[in-house]
Formats: C-alpha cells, structure tokens, sequence
C-alpha cells in the first residue's frame, strides 16, 4: 500500500513539474509561430502564464515534499512549515487572481481599438485554465486520473475535497 502512495505521490509531483517547464518552452514556441497574437505585449498573458507556473511550482513542492516525508519517516502526513507555507500564498494567489483581471481591462483600453483577439483569448484560457488549478489544489478535487478516484466520484456522486484544504483544516 505505501509503495502505490510513493508511486502516486512521485507521479504527481514530477508531472506538476513537467508541466512546469513544458509550458516556458510551449510559451516561447507559440510566440515565435504565431507573433501576430502579440502574446508578450500582454500584460493579461503575463500575469495569467506565471499565475499558472506559481501554482504548478506549488504543488510540485507539495507532493515533493508528501513524497519525501513518506520515504524517510513512513508518513505522508504534510509537515505545518508546509501547511502554513501554503496558507501564505493562498493570499498571495488570490492576489493574482485579481491581478489578472486587471491586466485583462488594461490590455483592453491599451490595445483598443486594435485588440489581438488571437492573443487575448489564448491568455484567457491559461487564466482559466490557473483558476481551475488554484480551484482543485486549495479547494475541491477537479482531476480524476485513477481508477479509485473514479469509483469515489462514481459511488459518491460528489468532488473530493482537495489534498491541501484537508490540511488547512488539520493545522489552525
């Protein structure tokens, strides 16, 4: 049992990572290709891609870190330097959020009358696409990738609650 979790846990950490490092190398493809979406003028794709790495670069920490506690002393239970780590920037993504929809006003009255649609809606979808991120690590389960998680959702008929709001509720 506790070598399918360290399975598990190495699984998602490193894709959290993956997908980390895949998205500055897509980012900088799309750019080149397609340099009429404009996407490096956008303050909105800026704050929107980086949102989305923040939030990657914090979950692979945190099964980095499950994984790590797990191998060494036999427990995935999260360490509360990480819990309250977590805590602090949950305000600070927050902040991005809000963020982000300013920078998708100004990008709006900067480019007006001439707006990169193209550009703009690409980096709509990554901030969509970083809410739905934020959404399933801090709040409810929005991945089902494995045959439990699916029978849960299955038996149930409700979303899991996240991994990190489990520990929020552990440690005041």
């Amino acid at each position: 049992m506790r070598g399918n979790i360290e399975k598990r846990l190495s699984y998602l950490y490193k894709g959290e990572l993956f997908a980390v490092i895949n998205f500055v190398f897509l980012s900088c493809l799309i750019n080149y290709v397609y340099p009429k979406l404009h996407l490096y003028s956008l303050y909105s794709f800026w704050i929107s891609f980086l949102f989305l790495e923040f939030l990657l670069l914090q979950g692979t920490v945190y099964w980095y870190v499950k994984r790590k506690r797990l191998k060494r002393e036999k427990t995935s239970i999260t360490p509360v330097w990480v819990v309250q780590r977590l805590k602090t920037l949950r305000k600070v993504n927050i902040g991005l959020i809000f963020t982000g929809l300013i920078t998708f006003v100004v990008d709006f009255f900067y480019w007006y009358p001439s707006l990169p649609l193209g550009g703009l809606s690409l980096s709509g979808f990554i901030y969509v696409f970083a809410l739905l991120e934020y959404i399933n690590y801090y709040y409810v389960q929005l991945s089902y990738d494995n045959i439990s998680d699916i029978k849960y959702l299955l038996r149930s008929k409700k979303l899991k609650q996240a991994c990190i709001n489990k520990d929020f509720k552990r440690i005041p």
